[in-house]
């Protein structure tokens, strides 16, 4: 009877067991169906975390932006770089004959070394330190980062076990130390983005910064891109260009000259800028002391020409002398008595910087060729008056921060208080300006009065869509004085490097006339009072050329240069001026003073004597040449009609010497071009439509298409130029030898 008992709990066993696997489907179904239709388990949404497990995202690196010279060429921008590394972790190596980590600190570090310009004692405590801790990899500090592929290759060559590299980018600078107070730095904070530290590259680094994009993609679980995925890209966005106004080529004029002045002078400071005084446009700047921006090797750096303000010395002398012309009461034939003068019956005497001694009785115009204290002290104190003189500085600008687009810029320091200050102010001492407020006042001198403020960025483009977010037009920002009062003070400017008694006579520079004014300025002691001593001043010379009509302004200032007691403050100075002033003006087309046969300059044709050109078209070729060369103009003849089909220039005005091109309705024949200029080339190429190439500055010696040769559009002519003094040798040398086949062919008439 016990067995249907058993029999029984087997079949309730079995009813539960049903029961129990019933209920567990059921909610398996009802979780089933709550999962499909919402696409949720406990609240997450299963198609993301199955997404998030198979996608992957890889970033893609925007590039800040690039700085670019006036004529596009890089000056700043992103580069490829890499990152040394030593994999210390033993597991990486899988056969002993071939490690793969570093087996010997001592020795790795011994060859790493002086690759990385590092102690070797150093990169051995950070290997062997990083072994002890167990790390799995250390980067080699800071002369292992932002290395080039030459460096790489070169360790590359050592075979070192356990050494690699992470490829990344940095800042660089191709120059070098090239207008690095203007340019600045920039480099990589702590989360590996680089940032602008300093100049440009710290005032635009919102504009020059980029923004990483990034791809997204399916993959299987080992991260292989899976076929046909579902990408998603977000496209970087790099920064934005910036173009300076600075030229690349004229600063190098000027860093070559600064770099060899400051070796042999080891001046406290030394400055130079060349500016366009027509737009303010500074096309070049530099500094000594100076750094390279890819090293940084320096702890602090200020601009002088913007953040610092001198007592600038008599180059102050230029704005006194305009001011009392444009108001009327300077006559320069006026004789006053040199040597000392008492602004009041108390007041310390203002001296002449021969100690006081002076010249005698002389003019005004030989006070300021001589640089005289006295005569700016009569013409502020008694000619003009201390307070119209004070209204003129303000026009000038001297009151005012000039506004221009680099940072820091410094204030004016006026001291007014005692009417001797007034006074030595007019020549430069006791107030004190930035050397860009007197650069900006001097573009009024070389512009007819209008004065023009200066700048360096010239536009920023976004480069993603190519759009001009800003573009600096040339701004007047005051006419101080009149254009008459301008051009006056420039003649008498230009007799202070011309004439025998003026302090500018060094600054003199063969083929071009020069206007300028000498400055040397005591130095404030740290205590009160002056320095003293040979070589203890501030000492500045601001020069204009052609001096008649200004195609460059280029301002240079030493400060305590180391002297011999045979030299002057001078020295220094010409070292920088002469060379970038003459290189910078036959760079830009400007051409010197023709010499005569004796090799003696002719003098340069005033600039007043401008010529308007008529439309010679439909006219005979006779009749156009010899209208041309009545008017001293230079006719160039193209082909062999005989009437005029097309000129350049067309009607305009231009200036008498210059070459204008008529095109005859015959053939096209190619003229000789020897003797042109540059500039000259290239209007006569874009006239008849040829490709010039390969071109340098100077002038033509010899051509690619000789003359009378038939001339087509669109074919390549070459020339080879020579620098001024080259080309003067050149055609004494042509000269020479026609004279001698001239003489030759004298003595066979003889013999027959």
């Amino acid at each position: 009877m016990t067995t249907p008992r058993k029999n029984s709990n087997i079949s309730t066993g079995a009813a539960i067991l049903i029961l129990i696997f019933a209920l567990l489907f059921f909610v398996l179904a009802i979780r089933f169906f709550y999962i499909q239709a919402t696409g949720k388990a406990d609240g997450e949404a299963l198609a993301e975390i199955a997404q998030k497990q198979h996608t992957r995202t890889s970033k893609i690196e925007g590039q800040r932006g690039t700085i670019y010279d006036r004529n596009g060429e890089a000056i700043a921008q992103d580069t490829g770089a890499y990152t040394v590394v030593a994999i210390l972790d033993k597991k990486q190596t899988k056969d002993k004959d071939h490690p793969q980590h570093v087996v010997d600190p001592e020795k790795t570090a011994e060859k790493l070394a002086p690759l990385l310009n590092m102690d070797e004692s150093k990169i051995e405590s950070m290997l062997t330190r990083g072994i002890k801790r167990g790390t799995f990899q250390v980067e080699l500090g800071p002369g292992g980062r932002d290395i080039d592929n030459v460096l790489k290759q070169k360790i590359e060559k050592l075979n070192l076990p356990g050494i690699t590299f992470l490829r990344d980018s940095k800042r660089f600078y191709p120059n070098g130390v090239f207008a690095s107070s203007i340019l600045g730095y920039a480099q990589k904070d702590d989360t590996g983005k680089i940032v602008g530290k300093m100049g440009i590259e710290k005032v635009f680094d919102k504009q020059l910064s980029e923004e990483d994009g990034y791809v997204k993609y399916e993959a299987a679980k080992n991260g292989i891109k899976l076929p046909d995925p579902k990408e998603s890209i977000v496209a970087p966005k790099n920064g934005d260009s910036v173009t300076l106004t600075i030229d690349e080529k004229i600063q190098t004029f000027l860093e070559d000259a600064m770099t060899a002045a400051a070796k042999e002078y080891k001046p406290e400071e030394l400055m130079a800028t060349v500016v366009n005084p027509k737009t303010g446009e500074i096309l070049a700047m530099s500094n000594r002391p100076s750094f390279d921006p890819n090293i940084r090797d320096i702890t602090s750096y200020r601009n002088p020409f913007v953040e610092n303000s001198y007592e600038l010395g008599s180059t102050m002398k230029i704005f006194t002398l305009a001011a009392a012309i444009d108001a009327g009461v300077y006559n320069g034939e006026d004789r006053y008595q040199s040597g000392s003068y008492k602004v009041t019956k108390n007041s310390v005497p203002i001296n002449d910087h021969n100690g006081g001694v002076g010249w005698g009785a002389i003019t005004f115009n030989e006070g300021i060729q001589r640089s005289s204290n006295v005569a700016v002290a009569i013409l502020a104190n008694e000619k003009l008056g201390t307070d119209r003189l004070y209204k003129y500085l303000d026009k000038f600008g001297f009151m005012d921060k000039t506004g221009i687009d680099l940072p820091n810029e410094a204030s004016s320091k006026l001291v007014t208080k005692y009417p001797r200050d007034r006074v030595t102010t007019a020549f430069g001492q006791a107030s004190a300006f930035t050397p860009i407020q007197e650069i900006q006042a001097a573009t009024a001198i070389a512009n007819d009065g209008k004065m023009m403020k200066p700048y360096v960025i010239k536009q920023v483009v976004d480069e993603t869509n190519k759009k001009t977010i800003k573009k600096t037009k040339p701004t007047v920002v005051g006419q101080p004085i009149s254009k008459k009062a301008a051009n006056e003070t420039l003649g008498i400017l230009e007799t202070v490097v011309s004439s025998d008694d003026g302090t500018g006579k060094p600054y003199a520079i063969e083929g071009y006339d020069v206007a300028g004014k000498t400055g040397t300025a005591q130095i404030p002691g740290p205590t009160g009072g002056y320095l003293h001593g040979h070589g203890k001043n501030f000492i500045s010379f601001m020069g204009f050329a052609p001096a008649k009509d200004p195609k460059l302004l280029v301002y240079v200032a030493v400060k305590n240069p180391t002297l011999t007691p045979q030299e002057t403050g001078t020295a220094p100075l010409t070292a920088v001026f002469n060379p970038v002033m003459k290189n910078s003006l036959q760079y830009l087309g400007v051409e010197p003073q023709k010499t005569d046969e004796d090799g003696k300059e002719t003098k340069e044709k005033k600039v007043d004597s401008e010529i308007t050109l008529k439309s010679y078209v439909n006219e005979s070729v006779d009749s156009a040449v010899k209208d041309l060369k009545q008017k001293g103009l230079v006719p160039v003849v193209i082909g062999k009609g005989d009437t005029v089909e097309s000129q350049s220039p067309t009607s305009d005005t231009i200036v008498t010497g210059q070459r204008v091109f008529i095109k005859t309705n015959g053939k096209a024949t190619m003229p000789d071009l020897t003797g042109f200029s540059h500039r000259d080339v290239i209007r006569f190429s874009e006239f008849v439509n040829v490709r010039p190439s390969a071109l340098e500055n100077g002038y033509v010696v010899s051509q690619s298409i000789k003359a009378g040769d038939p001339l087509k559009a669109g074919t390549y002519l070459k020339v080879e130029l020579e620098t001024p003094k080259e080309f003067s040798s050149t055609l004494n040398k042509l000269k020479e030898t026609e004279k001698s086949e001239s003489n030759s062919k004298k003595d066979d008439k003889q013999l027959v």
